[in-house]
């Protein structure tokens, strides 16, 4: 099991193994694999087919992004030793705790068409919190899209376009059965906003864990069971097909380890199918599950925090707090540990996440809190993440 850091389309890497978004984002490229050398010519050609098959019904997405966002706090309030409390955090919302804002931002990302009603599969985080979205086909025709349902725990969503004659014919599937480790893996999509590019690798593993947004504000985000290939992903292919040489989509492109040369992560076909199935079944953005929100940043607690804080149990220590979220609301603070969620005893900043992404927005949840020497029941409100946020 891989885990690892993940930031949002937007976002910035975090730390020297950081995986992100395939969603936008600067930065090098990485090479193509050399088809006509690596494949021979059979395959070359083979590959040549499949990218001519599905190519005209893979797109762009132009986004445009309104949103609430939580900013970063101030990474010197975060650490401990640093700060002007008594346990060495930078105690209130204030420069150390980050705050929920507005913003809009353009974003771009890759999907395909799934179905003759005008239904395009894509990563929910490419659309999530989108007020305009343009579909680019492979023909130049730009025609306006809108969110037809999404899933952020999945993080898939279906854009639709309505009377669009010209629309590309639906992508085949594959079967995650018939997908074997070394075969041939091919990626299409838009990274950097470079129209219509094609990167070719291997399946490179099954069943890889990542963490997205890592430890801090909001709590990560985690998903289970994604596909590792060496095709190249970079910014912008989020939402794109990876085929193989049938010209079936194996996954979904997700995700990149943006320290390392060739490792991205796609979502297997068969939870694709599943996911995109039940999202048919249920249209609108009330069906999605939104993310549960408290706006903490988290540590783990070793030895030098249990140091500082004087605190020999176990949970997981609140480093910092959102100004205006959940958690900020409930009276939360830096230093304080969270012991217990609705029952569920938690010792480290998975557990919370893990407990978090499970609730609903608009539950309330019970937490057992450990601040200032005593024990505390305190009743927090789970918000709806906001976008960009972790």
């Amino acid at each position: 099991m891989l885990k690892t850091l993940l930031v949002g389309a937007m976002g910035a890497a975090i730390g020297a193994t950081s995986v992100l978004y395939a969603g936008i984002g600067t930065g090098p490229a990485r090479p193509a694999v050399n088809v006509a050398v690596a494949a021979g010519e059979d395959d070359e050609q083979r590959i040549v087919d499949a990218v001519k098959h599905v190519e005209p019904s893979v797109v762009a997405l132009d986004v445009t992004i309104n949103g609430t966002r939580a900013t970063p706090p101030n990474p010197f309030g975060n650490m401990f030793g640093g700060g002007n409390s008594p346990f060495g955090f930078n105690f209130g919302g204030g420069s150390g705790g980050g705050q929920l804002q507005p913003f809009q931002e353009q974003a771009s990302g890759s999907g395909f068409v799934l179905s003759n009603a005008g239904l395009i599969v894509t990563n929910d985080h490419v659309v999530h919190g989108a007020s305009k979205i343009t579909v680019v086909f492979d023909n130049g025709d730009r025609i306006a899209g809108h969110i037809y349902s999404e899933n952020a725990a999945a993080d898939l969503a279906l854009v639709k376009v309505d009377n669009y004659a010209k629309l590309p014919p639906p992508v085949e599937f594959a079967s995650s059965r018939n997908v074997e480790q070394g075969q041939w893996a091919i990626a299409i999509g838009e990274p950097f906003a470079l129209k219509q590019t094609v990167t070719v690798g291997v399946v490179s593993a099954f069943d890889r864990d990542l963490t997205i947004g890592g430890q801090t504000i909001g709590g990560a985000r985690e998903f289970k069971g994604l596909m590792q290939t060496s095709a190249p992903i970079n910014p912008g292919n989020s939402g794109g097909p990876l085929i193989n040489m049938d010209g079936q989509v194996i996954g979904v492109n997700q995700a990149v380890q943006q320290s390392a040369q060739d490792i991205g992560f796609a979502i297997p076909v068969d939870a694709v199918k599943t996911a995109v199935a039940d999202l048919q079944r249920h249209p609108g953005s009330g069906s999605t599950a939104g993310v549960g929100f408290l706006g903490i940043g988290l540590e783990a607690l070793d030895a030098n925090v249990r140091s500082q804080l004087s605190y020999q149990g176990q949970g997981a220590a609140i480093v910092s707090v959102v100004s205006g979220s959940p958690a900020d609301q409930a009276g939360l603070e830096p230093g304080d540990v969270i012991q217990n969620i609705d029952g569920k005893d938690v010792s480290s900043p998975a557990d919370v996440t893990a407990i978090v992404q499970k609730l609903k927005p608009g539950q309330t949840a019970s937490l057992h809190v450990w601040s200032n020497g005593t024990r505390q029941l305190v009743e927090v409100h789970v918000g709806s993440a906001p976008d960009g946020s972790d």
